[in-house]
């Protein structure tokens, strides 16, 4: 059976070792599992295998918490982006159940952050959290219950018919509503949503500036 003939810590990674089976490096290891050898051991191949597995399953983790560094991520997305990476199913699987275990991934808390981003940002109505959220592998147990909860359609929308406000001084009433109308169904806001927060938005501002709207061109060409 292949002996370890050398344990040598790594000089660009302190918490990793270099473990040298009949004098050739065979692996890396992280430094606790490390710890577990000692020279002159003998490892058959099923100990081998492990102690390479077991390296791998490390390896992803400390890759799916450096993807969480930069901001949440739901369980699909850290999944997909450690099968990119190379990672075999079962080392992916591993690594995940761990990170869920110590409260690292948690779907509901991602979709959480992703609906409160999104009514901060950038309102979106139901139907688009509802896509995007079903996008990142998010439960529609999870979905539904959080948009009941935080989404209020008719203030979001009316929120992000505000910031096309301005750019339309000069159109008339009906370009308003028809360019501001679809702009708020693309953002995935309902018929309701949509005609309220124009109707608010419409009423406001003729008051404030009476002369916000052109008059309509009813001459026949």
């Amino acid at each position: 059976m292949p002996k370890v003939t050398l344990l040598e810590q790594q000089k660009n990674n302190k918490e990793r070792v270099n473990v040298y089976l009949d004098g050739e490096f065979a692996f890396g290891l992280n430094i606790m599992d490390a710890m577990t050898l000692k020279k002159g051991q003998e490892l058959d191949a099923i100990q081998i295998a492990e102690l390479r597995n077991k390296d791998a399953i490390v390896k992803a983790t400390d890759a799916a918490a450096n993807l969480l560094s930069y901001r949440p991520r739901s369980i699909q997305e850290i999944r997909r982006r450690l099968a990119k990476k190379g990672y075999e199913e079962v080392v992916i699987e591993t690594a995940i159940e761990r990170m869920v275990k110590y409260g690292y991934l948690d779907d509901r808390a991602f979709a959480k952050f992703w609906i409160e981003s999104r009514n901060r940002g950038k309102p979106r109505g139901k139907r688009a959290l509802q896509y995007e959220l079903r996008q990142k592998g998010i439960s529609n147990a999870i979905i539904r219950e959080l948009l009941d909860e935080m989404v209020d359609e008719e203030s979001g929308a009316y929120k992000a018919a505000q910031k096309r406000v301005r750019r339309m001084r000069g159109k008339t009433e009906f370009e308003f509503r028809k360019k501001v109308g679809a702009f708020l169904q693309r953002r995935g806001f309902g018929f309701e949503a949509v005609r309220q927060a124009l109707d608010d938005i419409i009423e406001e501002v003729t008051l404030d500036d009476p002369e916000f709207f052109a008059e309509p061109d009813n001459n026949w060409r």
